[in-house]
């Protein structure tokens, strides 16, 4: 009887074994694949089943959570959602994240590892923190300032702080509610069909991801180029360049807007914008010279992040010396962003590059007047 009863808790032991592997597997090691399944809901349904942190504007939150009372429970609500879109982006349980909400995605849904209390503490017990709040750089009034400024006008601006890199304003126009695709259902359906055929573009994010010439604003990348290069040591100096200026192995006539820009100076270049000079300069300092420079300045970048990705600004690595004299003055194929247009100052003395325009995750900017720090701005309209 004894040998019968050894024989099965043997077995049991056994089974007991079996299950735990089995569970170990399941927890362990396909834990990745499941959670990556389509038809698993339990993420969706835990990724919702807290409110999301808040994006934060001059100290007050510019988002919100609705509880719906559906499966997928919390909805995202934008306060003055038209006016901050092109920043937050959307959160959407039908059509994902974008913009900030998507960028930091991990702190406002509480699955950022900073959150957790220990480290590891999240992969041990496999759950999420409440949501963190992302504090951005923007200033509420320089952005209402911009967006009462484009009235719905096709457009962008973008206003940076020189001396730090902090965005103070992004403005794309004409824009649109996210809060219109927050949850499920048809409505959310009809409003994404609405806005994804429109002919304005809504969500198109004119600041960020649209490119345009940068004309004359790049010529302040010519002048450092000069300066670096040594083809200009003194600004005052005439740069010994004629006005009219004849685009190298062409007959075309490059015109200026301003007069007295023959054999003019860089200051003096700068100052009337003329196109003759700089065009020139490009041409002296050459095509390796300028695409060095024109890098230090961002362009080229394809990893540039504020902390929404940033479309490349352009500046040509192959040209021949008509199509970089263009170049030079913003034109032929050179395009910018406009949050990289207020970028285009001297690059930091210490990094030897710009600085990198950034909109979150920084510390509240100081309650200063605005015009105490005067930021750079730009502004685009197609």
């Amino acid at each position: 009887m004894i040998r019968y009863i050894r024989r099965a808790a043997a077995l049991c032991l056994v089974l007991l074994v079996a299950l735990l592997v089995n569970a170990a597997r399941v927890m362990v090691f396909q834990a990745d694949s499941l959670d990556d399944n389509p038809a698993n809901r339990r993420i969706a349904i835990e990724r919702y089943a807290k409110p999301r942190g808040e994006i934060v504007v001059d100290g007050k939150p510019v988002t919100g959570s609705r509880d719906s009372g559906q499966q997928l429970r919390w909805e995202r609500t934008y306060l003055q959602g038209p006016l901050y879109a092109p920043l937050t982006g959307y959160a959407s349980q039908t059509y994902g994240t974008t913009l900030v909400e998507h960028a930091e995605d991990g702190i406002l849904s509480g699955t950022d590892p900073k959150l957790a209390p220990l480290p590891l503490w999240n992969d041990l017990t496999r759950g999420r923190q409440p949501g963190g709040d992302v504090v951005t750089t923007l200033r509420a009034p320089v952005q209402e300032a911009a967006f009462r400024g484009l009235d719905g006008k096709r457009g962008a601006v973008v206003a940076i702080e020189p001396s730090s890199g902090r965005i103070l304003a992004l403005v794309s126009s004409p824009s649109y509610d996210p809060g219109v695709l927050s949850g499920t259902g048809p409505e959310v359906k009809d409003a994404w069909r609405h806005l994804t055929t429109s002919p304005n573009q809504p969500m198109l994010n004119r600041a960020l991801r649209q490119t345009y010439p940068p004309g004359s604003t790049f010529k302040i990348v010519t002048a450092a180029a000069a300066l670096d290069a040594g083809v200009v040591r003194d600004v005052e100096a005439p740069t010994d360049t004629p006005d009219p200026f004849v685009l190298p192995g062409t007959r075309q006539v490059l015109p200026n807007e301003a007069t007295g820009c023959a054999d003019a100076s860089l200051a003096a270049a700068i100052q009337w914008s003329c196109n003759t000079v700089m065009a020139g300069l490009g041409v002296k300092v050459g095509l390796d010279g300028m695409v060095e420079t024109a890098e230090k300045f961002g362009f080229n970048d394809t990893g540039l992040q504020v902390p929404s990705w940033v479309a490349k600004s352009n500046f040509d690595r192959r040209m021949s010396p008509d199509q970089l004299a263009l170049s030079s003055i913003g034109q032929f194929d050179t395009t910018a962003t406009p949050s990289r247009w207020p970028s285009s100052r001297p690059p930091s003395p210490t990094t030897g590059r710009s600085r990198t325009p950034t909109s979150s995750t920084a510390p509240p900017p100081p309650a200063a007047p605005p015009w105490t720090a005067p930021p750079a701005a730009a502004t685009a309209r197609p």
